[in-house]
């Protein structure tokens, strides 16, 4: 949901993002800005999608379910 904020065509974040930053700043200087953190992000999605028993480790460890 996070990486829908990030991203056009809506990309909620952004906007806030421009509100608050100094005049000079462009939204193509912000959309551009932003392309590290979306690529960082979907390399995690898909990490979890290869190895989903990264996301489930502390579930299954405090929660007493085995394979």
């Amino acid at each position: 949901m996070e990486i829908g904020y990030m991203t056009p065509p809506f990309g909620f974040n952004l906007f806030h993002l421009k509100a608050v930053a100094p005049p000079s700043a462009t939204m193509s200087d912000i959309y551009r800005s932003d392309i590290p953190y979306v690529l960082v992000a979907f390399v995690g999605v898909l990490i979890l999608i290869a190895f989903p028993d990264i996301a489930l480790y502390f579930p299954n460890l405090f929660f007493g379910v085995s394979k």
